[in-house]
């Protein structure tokens, strides 16, 4: 097969880009297949689009791909992990969650019956589906099909199978997150008022009061901090995935990139911090470790995930307070700009979500508390009406 070329295009009443392929086969004929993509033409997505491009030319003329009629499926799909990671098509830390799901579940079901890439047929995935649907929830599922799926196009894009069979099942209904847990106004003050000076308080306040993400606090650098003009830029992040460490200059996504203003008692909570390190790289000129991080131990050494989260589970306990995950800290920051009286579109873009449909889904069970609220005051306004 001749080196592949492409472009991208829009079909007349579509509402999604398309890809057009150009290539000879082994036989000299000339190919001109078009893909469909999933990015819609509204909203001016043309740079994404030429990106999706790029990724499928990636795919087709790697040399890492077995392109052999008769290779077999696990092969194939491990292989294209790996080509999608040193092409780039995905991060290191998506990389990582695709190759758990790969070794954990892929390989150890389709392992034992020994399915070339070709045999793979509708019937063995549905059968897929429902075996982990025992001990798995359906978003979990969901999320390892998305992944065979994905190799599967590959697949059918480099004429190996005549159609992706994950596209002819029924997939199981996506359930809505309802376990996320928040503390109350009054709960927030309260968790602030008992951890003055521990070492992890910085890293609370700015989860509380700016809804950041845990890997956007911990990636937090002194070079995206501007304390003369007030102002920072969430740009790097420190995830583990895996038991691996990544540190990234990519946040979770573009709507999560961005400057973020520095009002005075986060400002004091910062130079607090500085004045600290400071003192700390005096005491210890030989043994300090200097990567430019913020929030750190005495030593230097970043405070990684794990040891946040279980701090902050340990400070939970100690001061009475209910057990919630650190991300609900997100959530508890959502509620009190609520309880302030800001609307859906200032936590939207307060939080950074990409669209005002995620923070309506994630935080609407915070719309108890006004109904609540709502509900005892007609039953004051009511109560000579009852039986």
């Amino acid at each position: 097969m001749d080196n592949i070329k492409g472009c991208v295009t829009i079909k007349k009443g579509r509402p999604n880009y398309y890809i057009i392929l150009d290539y000879k086969d082994s036989t000299g004929k000339r190919c001109r297949p078009s893909i469909m993509t999933d990015i819609p033409i509204k909203g001016n997505n043309k740079r994404l689009a030429n990106a999706k491009l790029k990724e499928v030319l990636a795919e087709y003329n790697s040399n890492q791909l077995d392109l052999s009629k008769d290779i077999m499926f696990l092969d194939f799909m491990g292989q294209w992990l790996e080509t999608r990671k040193d092409t780039k098509a995905i991060t290191l830390v998506t990389y990582d969650g695709y190759k758990l799901v790969y070794d954990k579940h892929i390989v150890p079901y389709f392992q034992p019956l020994k399915l070339k890439l070709k045999d793979i047929t509708p019937a063995h995935l549905e059968k897929y589906m429902s075996d982990k649907l025992m001990n798995l929830s359906p978003n979990t599922v969901i999320k390892q099909m998305h992944n065979v799926s994905k190799c599967l196009d590959t697949a059918v894009r480099q004429n190996i199978i005549a159609f992706n069979p994950a596209k002819r099942i029924d997939w199981p209904q996506k359930t809505k997150y309802t376990g996320a847990q928040h503390l109350s106004p009054q709960q927030i003050e309260h968790l602030l008022s008992v951890i003055k000076g521990d070492i992890i308080e910085p890293i609370i306040l700015f989860a509380i009061f700016y809804g950041m993400r845990r890997s956007e606090i911990l990636g937090m650098k002194w070079n995206a901090i501007d304390l003369e003009n007030n102002f920072f830029t969430i740009q790097h992040t420190v995830t583990r995935v895996n038991g691996i460490l990544h540190k990234s200059d990519r946040t979770k996504n573009r709507s999560s990139y961005g400057n973020m203003p520095i009002p005075i008692i986060i400002k004091n909570c910062l130079e607090n911090v500085l004045q600290s390190q400071k003192q700390n790289r005096l005491l210890q000129p030989n043994d300090y470790i200097d990567e430019g991080y913020v929030f750190t131990h005495i030593d230097g050494r970043l405070i990684l995930p794990n040891y946040a989260s279980s701090r902050f589970t340990q400070l939970l306990k100690r001061n009475g307070l209910p057990h919630i995950r650190f991300h609900d800290l997100r959530h508890s920051s959502a509620g009190f700009l609520r309880h302030l009286g800001f609307d859906m579109k200032d936590i939207q873009t307060w939080l950074r979500h990409g669209d005002i449909g995620t923070t309506m889904n994630i935080y609407v069970n915070l719309d108890m508390e006004a109904k609540n609220s709502i509900a005892d005051n007609l039953n004051m306004r009511f109560q000579n009406f009852g039986t």
